[in-house]
This record gives structure tokens, sequence and C-alpha cells, in this order.
């Protein structure tokens, strides 16, 4: 029974840094420095699109935008702008999987157009900085 304990008691304390690593995340205006995420996501590919055009699309279709996070607005929500307009993303702490970025960097992002009654915006399921 001892030994059982002290095998746990060894465990936790070598899997604590594992989760207080600083893991990624938005820096920028309304950033806040408390994030974690890890994982990441591997699917269905979206076409590879714009702003004004990911706007039109239907609900739940899978899409791929190139451009800046330029703001948070709200704990999980931000901007995201191309060269042919902004929309709101959605992205979770768990999507950025380790990634920081700011406003100056490029990124793609994956996820699934989100329409409701009167708005549309991206739920994002992966992020990644391009060139």
């Amino acid at each position: 029974m001892k030994k059982l304990a002290a095998m746990t008691a060894i465990l936790a304390l070598m899997s604590a840094p594992v989760f207080a690593a600083n893991q990624g995340g938005f820096t920028g205006p309304g950033a806040s420095t408390t994030q974690t995420q890890g994982g990441g996501f591997q699917g269905p590919d979206g076409s590879v699109t714009t702003v004004e055009n990911a706007k039109s699309l239907r609900d739940d279709t899978w899409v791929t935008l190139r451009g800046n996070i330029v703001e948070r607005i709200s704990d999980d929500l931000y901007v995201f702008k191309d060269a042919s307009g902004t929309i709101n993303v959605d992205i979770d702490h768990k999507r950025w999987n380790g990634v920081t970025v700011t406003p100056q960097d490029k990124v793609e992002i994956r996820g699934e157009v989100d329409k409701d009654w009167n708005s549309v915006e991206i739920d994002v399921k992966q992020i990644s900085k391009t060139n």
C-alpha cells in the first residue's frame, strides 16, 4: 500500500511541470496572460477562402483562412482580418496548441462556419503561423 502511494506521489510530481508550461496563445489587444493549451486538430480540410466568401457559405462548411488575428474581444472570441474584410473567430484555449501570435503574425486558421440568426463566425479547430 505504501509503495502505491509513493508511486502516485512521484508520478504527480513528475507531471506537474507539463501542466505549468506556457503553451502559447494570442498576444495583443485584450489578451490575457493565463492560457494553457494542448492537442490539435486533425481532420477534414476546408478550401482556402477569403473572409468575404466565408460569410456567404452555409453553416458548418469547413474553411481555411489566411490573415491576421488583430484583437481579442472576449475569452475565446477574436477578430480575424484578411484582405477582404474581418470576421469574428472562436478559438478555444486548447486549439492554440503552443502557438503564440501577435497582430503582426500571419496565421492560417481552419474551422467551421458558424451561422446564427444575424451573425457569422468561424469556430476554429486548428491554428498555425505562416510565412
